[in-house]
C-alpha cells in the first residue's frame, strides 16, 4: 500500500513539474559576427551593439538568459542595431579600419586586441559596447545589465537621445515597457 501511495505521489509530482507556468515572452537577438555586422553596415549604416563575453564568464551567461532573451529587449536590438556577439578571447584575427586586431596570449588566457580597443583597455565581462553609424565608440558599459537597466540604455542610444539629452534627464522621463 505504501508503495502504491509513493508511486501515486511521484506521478502527480512528475506531472506538475512538466506543467509550464506562464513566463515572460522570450525572443532571440539575431547575433552576428563582427565581420558580418561590418559588411551589413557598409550596405546600410546602423549602430552596432557589441556583447563582449568570454566562455568562462558566468554573468555573461546570465545576461544571455535573462536580458537578451526578453522579447522587448531582443526586438529593440534587432530593429535598431547590428548586434554582435564577440568572444574577447577568440583566436581569429579581425580586420577593421585598416588595422589587424589579433589575440594576445597572457598566461593561461589571453585577450583579443579588438576587445581591448572597444573597452578602452578596461576589460570586464560582460561589457556592452555601442558604436554609432560612423563606427565610432559611443560608450562601453561594463557589467551585467538586468532587462530593466538595459531597456532605457537601448532607447537612449538607439533613439539618438544621447546626442541632445543628458542621461540623468532621460532617465527621469523614461517610461518602461517592461
Amino acid at each position: 500500500m505504501r508503495l502504491l501511495k509513493y508511486l501515486f505521489v511521484s506521478v502527480i509530482l512528475l506531472g506538475l513539474s512538466s506543467f509550464d507556468l506562464p513566463k515572460a515572452e522570450e525572443s532571440e537577438v539575431n547575433w552576428l559576427t563582427f565581420e558580418e555586422a561590418i559588411a551589413l553596415h557598409e550596405e546600410n549604416p546602423k549602430k552596432l551593439l557589441i556583447d563582449l563575453y568570454t566562455d568562462w564568464c558566468g554573468w555573461c551567461k546570465v545576461m544571455d538568459r535573462e536580458t537578451y532573451s526578453q522579447a522587448e529587449i531582443a526586438d529593440y536590438i534587432n530593429k535598431n542595431f547590428y548586434p554582435v556577439k564577440f568572444n574577447a578571447e577568440q583566436k581569429e584575427s579581425v580586420e577593421f579600419k585598416g588595422h589587424t586586431f589579433n589575440y594576445v596570449a597572457q598566461g593561461r588566457r589571453g585577450v583579443h586586441e579588438l576587445a581591448a580597443a572597444l573597452t578602452r583597455n578596461k576589460l570586464s565581462y560582460p561589457t556592452t559596447v555601442f558604436m554609432d553609424e560612423e563606427l565610432r565608440i559611443i560608450q562601453p558599459i561594463a557589467g551585467y545589465l538586468k532587462p530593466q537597466q538595459m531597456e532605457p540604455i537601448l532607447e537612449f542610444i538607439g533613439g539618438d537621445h544621447f546626442k541632445t539629452t543628458k542621461w540623468e534627464d532621460f532617465q527621469k522621463n523614461h517610461k518602461s515597457s517592461l
